[in-house]
């Protein structure tokens, strides 16, 4: 579907995006940064679990840190082996990622303004402009008031744009995802063709 949102679900994407960005406008500085990528890291999980057969034992730790798909570089990758995610949305997740790991290694004050941050992100954003969410949740985050006392910055309003549009339209994909059933499955006697 090229067209953005679900059909059916579209509704709870909407409003989960909403719930997204108000708790968004909670964070600033490095919490934001931080907050918002893992969120983006568990939309990303999800996604991957729904099109994965149910885990034999409970908590077979596959998304664990040290195990394969405990990173989100290994989720991205994954995801866009799997055509779940296009390349843009593989390039913001990059860039998420190396963002996020600027800010938690970084002993200074980091900003989402600082110029090698805002050009890190600068043509993800001019991309994510076009998703028809943009605009509806930047008037309701312009209606918001201030959480601390000071207008909402810019570059903090983009970057709680973008994580809230990548969380919402990855668990309405997950929505719509089920478990992979391939056509045959490999033995020890051989390969079994899969009724279905």
């Amino acid at each position: 579907m090229t067209s953005g949102l679900p059909d059916n679900p579209e509704m709870t994407a909407v409003e989960a995006a909403r719930t997204i960005a108000l708790q968004m406008l909670q964070e600033r500085g490095r919490g934001a940064v931080l907050v918002g990528v893992a969120r983006v890291d568990a939309a990303l999980e999800n996604l991957l679990q729904a099109l994965m057969a149910p885990a034999p034992t409970k908590g077979d730790g596959l998304f664990l840190p040290d195990r394969p798909l405990g990173s989100l570089g290994a989720k991205v990758a994954l995801a866009r082996q799997l055509g779940l995610i296009d390349a843009p949305v593989e390039r913001a997740l990059s860039a998420l990622r190396k963002l996020r790991n600027a800010f938690a290694h970084s002993a200074e004050s980091a900003s989402l303004s600082d110029p090698i941050h805002s050009a890190r992100l600068a043509a993800i954003y001019a991309e994510a402009r076009a998703n028809p969410l943009w605009s509806p949740l930047e008037i309701v985050l312009q209606a918001q008031p201030p959480a601390h006392q000071t207008p909402l910055d810019p570059a903090l309003r983009d970057y709680i744009l973008l994580i809230t549009i990548l969380v919402a339209f990855l668990e309405a994909t997950a929505q719509q995802l089920q478990p992979m059933r391939p056509p045959v499955v490999m033995g020890l006697t051989g390969v079994t063709a899969v009724n279905r």
